[in-house]
């Protein structure tokens, strides 16, 4: 069940929605309205510092072997 990022089209509200479904109905919690865009958001992943697939280094493309320091 994915969670989507959205902005109102008519009060400019930022807010996160569970969606269930293809067809789920999704309104703004502030107005009510159903002009709403998906905004892009990013997997994020807290407390762990293990390199992703693919990569040489815990920071993607970064040649440090820590990410400690990055920011």
């Amino acid at each position: 069940m994915p969670i989507y990022e959205y902005t109102c089209g008519a009060c400019q509200e930022e807010f996160e929605r569970l969606v269930m479904g293809s067809s789920a109905q999704v309104a703004c919690p502030r107005c009510g309205s159903r002009k709403l865009r998906k905004r892009f958001s990013t997997f994020g992943m807290s407390g762990v510092q293990k390199p992703f697939a693919g990569s040489s280094s815990s920071c993607g493309p970064c040649k440090k072997s820590s990410c400690l320091g990055c920011g």
